[in-house]
């Protein structure tokens, strides 16, 4: 997993609240494997019956194809529990997530794949998808150590996050990996045990 330190990026606008897990990638595309899933992505919301790209929707914008940021509106990722929500969108180039609330699967599974959720203010961020939908292919600035976004704008927002998952995103490592960082400590207090503890 890729250490996610700075990120500045085109980012995509994506005014839809409640988007879910279903719509990200259909439940169709669950049972291939993860390459045959990226072209799950919002399928259904980006294409319609006949494969044809629908209208209005930013996701289909040649300004935002190099996007590595999605710009979103509440409740992001809500719905079932899907770690192929993230993933679909990794494979797709992105890396990081602004949005005033997200499911909380959909939040915590991003932390495990190299992704960084922000959560900003509502109207924060509604007025950074206005800009991003006046100025396609405008970019976003975004400092992991410093936790500050720069928006489009060039006004600086600071954003909160869990020390432990600032940490994880910065060394680029799960919790299994980290985890395995303990692996002599581990294996001195299993030892120990069995001494101790014979009967178990």
């Amino acid at each position: 997993m890729d250490a996610f330190t700075t990120l500045t990026a085109v980012a995509v606008p994506l005014d839809q609240a409640n988007i879910d897990t279903d719509q990200i990638i259909p439940a169709r595309y669950l049972g291939k494997l993860r390459p045959e899933q990226v072209d799950g992505y919002f399928h259904d919301f980006r294409l319609d019956a006949n494969g044809r790209p629908r209208e209005g929707v930013t996701l289909n914008n040649p300004a935002y194809k190099e996007a590595k940021i999605m710009v979103a509106n509440y409740n992001f990722a809500c719905g079932s529990s899907r770690e192929n929500a993230v993933t679909v969108m990794v494979d797709n180039g992105f890396r990081a997530f602004i949005a005033p609330s997200f499911g909380d699967i959909f939040f915590n599974n991003c932390f495990q794949n190299g992704c960084l959720p922000i959560r900003l203010p509502a109207d924060r961020v509604a007025r950074i998808r206005v800009i991003l939908h006046e100025l396609p292919g405008a970019e976003i600035a975004i400092d992991l150590p410093s936790q500050t976004v720069i928006g489009p704008d060039g006004q600086k927002d600071s954003f909160e996050i869990d020390p432990f998952r600032k940490d994880m995103l910065l060394k680029g490592a799960d919790e299994v990996k980290i985890t395995l960082g303990y692996e002599t400590d581990i294996a001195a207090f299993e030892a120990r045990q069995r001494q101790e503890m014979p009967w178990l």
